[in-house]
């Protein structure tokens, strides 16, 4: 691809707000922009790796500076810093801070269909629906092909809002304008990790952090590609649970039909968690849970095609834990993440193992804390006959108790919510309303996870998420990538607020 220019330099002549958000002067400029953002890509960013990620944060503080903020590295004890960057608003003006992140999922690169992750390759889908790659030339051609996608790691988690930012600035000073409030904007070292450092870093750098709203950019937007708010997230809680068997693995023939199997007990406990429908059986899982018939007309004025979802899914029929998918999203759930016992295939061999391992995950609502579930999960297992011990049981322990099992509660994230009424919430309505057009969608919560937690007990904001990405993105699995379309609609999107004067 031929050099980009990384600042933004459109014609003289000003662009008003209903240009820069309907015609193609917003295409032109994420194409001027595009070489910065395949730059940025091309860093790897697996956050166990520290240097890389400082690579990312140095490049992430430069773009910004580039643009007139000020910007700086907070540092953290992993050596994974966070960038903080700064531009002041007109004297008496609010202030939004916006969180973004650049560190990305792990990746397993021979699952990818591309010799390198990091490598971002164009594809267009050809006449089968397949995609194919083209050459990033192909990116430069005018107009601008929307179908386009980049696929890399982080392409859409979470680099993109990163790039839409950057460009909607550029369209800013190219119209010879401000943002209508200051802007504060934090980019995230270690999100897909659970931000373990990002409560410590925000405390230590409180004086910073002199906002009046909080707006996270993350998520992909609703599949209509109708612009997204989203007013809440589940939080998430892991556990682990072992089902012990023989000191060691015996002899299936000698001791099958007299040692227990764990992994028979293991798929046994596991299996009387749901019923047929995924309902989860456990005691008190769903308490405290109320829709008002408000919230439900809410929700199906999202407007989801159940049949396409169900599809995507590959499914013939969903769970019934809630009537529709936005429903089902209201609810904790209860997960399966993972299963081990013995080994399988060429390496299987005929005995009863020693044990049996599954790995939960719940994602939870404001309504039931994940330490919370953990215990109801724990009072289950209990009550199945199971006597807990911690770590690997003694002589004595396999002597006295018939069942034996360990059960430990990995890290834990809160759920938030913030009220659809609210006066962030109707002002980002406002800025994405358009005069004609489809409106915004508005999503009550959304089941992934971000790290709202932290930062709303930090700094004790209003918050709201505005996704931006396509729905189709594969984010946190291979063959992760962005449409160039979202691209153009998620800086028109940063455009429309950034020139919406904040209450």
């Amino acid at each position: 691809m031929p050099k980009m220019l990384l600042v933004l330099l459109l014609a003289c002549v000003p662009l008003s707000f209903a240009q820069a958000s309907t015609d193609e002067d917003v295409a032109t400029a994420v194409q001027r922009n595009l070489g910065e953002f395949i730059e940025l890509l091309a860093i790897p960013n697996v956050a166990d790796q520290p240097a890389d990620i400082q690579r990312n944060a140095e490049f992430v503080k430069r773009a910004f500076e580039r643009r007139g903020f000020s910007a700086q590295l907070l540092a953290n004890p992993a050596n994974r810093p966070l960038v903080f960057a700064k531009l002041d608003g007109a004297p008496g003006a609010k202030t939004i801070l916006f969180y973004i992140h650049l560190d990305g999922q792990p990746i397993v690169p021979e699952e990818w269909a591309q010799p390198n992750p990091f490598d971002p390759v164009v594809k267009r889908r050809d006449a089968s629906g397949a995609w194919q790659p083209v050459a990033r030339d192909a990116l430069d051609a005018k107009p601008l092909d929307r179908e386009l996608r980049v696929f890399a790691r982080s392409a859409s988690d979470d680099k993109a809002p990163i790039f839409m930012m950057l460009t909607a600035i550029d369209l800013l000073k190219a119209g010879g304008k401000s943002p209508r409030f200051g802007v504060e904007v934090i980019v995230d070292s270690e999100e897909e990790m659970g931000s373990p450092s990002l409560a410590a870093v925000v405390a230590a750098n409180k004086a910073l952090f002199r906002a009046d709203a909080l707006v996270i950019l993350d998520g992909p937007e609703h599949p209509s590609r109708r612009p997204t708010l989203v007013f809440g997230n589940r939080g998430i809680a892991t556990a682990k649970l072992v089902v012990y068997g023989p000191p060691a693995p015996l002899h299936s023939g000698h001791f099958g039909n007299y040692a227990p199997n764990p992994a028979f007990r293991l798929a046994a406990l596991l299996a009387g968690m749901k019923d047929d429908d995924g309902r989860v059986r456990i005691a008190g899982w769903y308490d405290g849970i109320t829709l008002t018939d408000a919230d439900r007309a809410e929700m199906a004025a999202s407007g989801d095609d159940e049949a396409a979802l169900t599809k995507r899914a590959g499914v013939a029929k969903p769970d019934k834990v809630g009537a529709t998918y936005q429903e089902s999203l209201q609810y904790p759930s209860l997960n399966i993440r993972g299963m081990a016992s013995a080994s399988i295939g060429a390496k299987a061999a005929n005995i009863v193992p020693s044990d049996a391992t599954a790995e939960l995950d719940f994602r939870t609502t404001p309504e039931n804390d994940g330490r919370q579930l953990f215990e109801l999960v724990k009072r289950y297992i209990e009550s199945k006959g199971y006597h807990l011990v911690d770590g690997t049981p003694s002589d004595a322990d396999r002597a006295k108790y018939e069942r034996l099992a360990s059960f430990t509660l990995g890290p834990v994230e809160r759920a938030e919510r913030t009220p659809m009424d609210s006066p962030l919430g109707e002002w980002a309505y406002r800025a994405l309303q358009a005069e004609s057009g489809p409106k915004p969608v508005r999503i009550r919560m959304m089941g992934g996870t971000v790290p709202t937690d932290v930062l709303v007990d930090a700094l004790h904001l209003p918050f709201l998420m505005i996704p931006t990405v396509n729905a189709d993105n594969n984010q946190h699995a291979h063959d992760e990538n962005v449409r160039v379309g979202n691209l153009v609609s998620g800086t028109e999107t940063l455009y429309a607020l950034l020139t919406t004067p904040y209450p």
